[in-house]
């Protein structure tokens, strides 16, 4: 990027849902100000006049890799930026897509397509953080306007926004909501999931499902007690928290205590 000239930025979509484009989109009387600020060059969902190989100084991407299609992009992307944002839980850690990476992909295959399957270049689907290295990890499905905002704020000055390290509890009790867990024994991730949501899902009496993906230091011996004592097994919270995160999930060292049924 040359003295005074605008960052280019690119912002793109693996297999995914598009919702954090969208949220991106939505985030309406800020858009102005922000296509004042940076220089949007490569964006397929929202401008038809893009440039596919110029250097950028800002990229960001959404979605899972979960085809050969999908690996080749989210290479490319990285070789021509600077500075490379995940964006959204599937492509922090690997969303909804990865959820069944346990069971082989040609068996599913054929429970979608049948024998209709031979154009399928899919791959085990995996975040974008397994493939190529990353500068920042902006979570949510999808991710919340404020933080996206405050991230683009502080890359223009040249530094990147802290992200909360608190669970969603923590949000939870400043709402004064009644816990889903202690009061009505339901089985609640607030406690291992990355606040930075407003505890929107307790806040209307829904159980937190953990699609900020994980803490990253979780105090999993509390929670392992604090679950049992209200008859919760560890085996539950880990499944609903791999509903989002599965592939770190079952890389946290965490495997006996998700399949003990005595937990």
């Amino acid at each position: 990027m040359t003295e005074n000239s605008k960052p280019k930025v690119g912002i793109f979509g693996l297999t995914g849902c598009a919702g954090d484009q969208l949220q991106i989109l939505n985030c309406e009387d800020h858009l102005l100000l922000i296509a004042s600020q940076i220089d949007i060059v490569d964006w397929v969902m929202a401008k038809s006049d893009n440039d596919h190989d110029c250097r950028l100084d800002i990229a960001f991407v959404e979605g899972v890799v979960a085809t050969e299609r999908d690996l080749e992009s989210i290479k490319a992307v990285r070789a021509r930026t600077d500075f490379l944002v995940a964006i959204g839980t599937c492509a922090v850690w690997g969303g909804l897509p990865a959820m069944q990476n346990d069971i082989p992909r040609h068996i599913l295959q054929e429970a979608v397509y049948h024998e209709k399957a031979e154009f399928l270049d899919t791959v085990e689907a995996r975040p974008v953080t397994h493939f190529v290295p990353v500068d920042y990890l902006l979570p949510g499905c999808p991710i919340e306007r404020h933080e996206f905002l405050a991230l683009v704020r502080a890359l223009l000055i040249g530094t990147t926004a802290e992200l909360p390290e608190f669970p969603v509890c923590w949000e939870c009790k400043g709402k004064e909501n009644l816990c889903r867990v202690v009061h009505f024994g339901e089985v609640c991730c607030g406690s291992m999931t990355r606040s930075g949501c407003g505890a929107r899902c307790p806040s209307h009496g829904v159980a937190c499902s953990g699609c900020r993906g994980p803490l990253e230091e979780p105090n999993y011996d509390a929670n392992i007690t604090m679950f049992a004592d209200r008859g919760i097994s560890w085996k539950k919270i880990g499944e609903k928290m791999a509903n989002f995160s599965a592939p770190v999930w079952m890389t946290m060292g965490l495997e006996q205590e998700v399949n003990d049924d005595n937990r």
